[in-house]
């Protein structure tokens, strides 16, 4: 798990994994990582309650985020760290997939832990836009 752990450390400083145009996109992507810590977060709350169609909707909302963020990757412009993380990305679904069959909380917190430090990364993008590159284009 180290190696994605660096992945998202490094996440922060390459601008052009996603072909992300401006800081509009960047706040959707960052809007989709609050979407999914809430989801995550949400599903803790419904296995802890042993509210389990609850939880099964929070999951679902969090693999259809994590879908999301996977699309978003622009391999050509982002090669081996766009590869890394969808890598992650297909890993964290496996986990969810995990957690909603057999509600275990320590998988689940795996997953925060790893959705936290690649939504940190993005918080710090911003800044790194605004130092290094005016504006990319969006890839699609």
């Amino acid at each position: 798990m180290r190696a994605y752990s660096r992945a998202a450390q490094s996440y922060g400083s390459v601008q052009v994994v996603t072909g992300v145009a401006t800081a509009d996109n960047v706040q959707l992507i960052q809007m989709l990582f609050d979407g999914l810590t809430e989801s995550l977060a949400s599903a803790k709350g419904h296995i802890q309650n042993n509210a389990i169609e609850e939880k099964s909707k929070a999951l679902s909302r969090a693999g259809r985020i994590v879908v999301g963020l996977q699309g978003a990757l622009d391999f050509e412009r982002g090669g081996e760290l766009a590869q890394n993380l969808n890598e992650l990305y297909a890993y964290v679904t496996r986990r969810l997939f995990h957690v909603n069959a057999y509600n275990d909380l320590a998988v689940l917190e795996e997953v925060q832990s790893l959705i936290k430090d690649i939504a940190e990364a993005w918080k710090t993008l911003p800044s790194l836009l605004g130092q290094t590159q005016p504006a990319m284009r969006y890839a699609n």
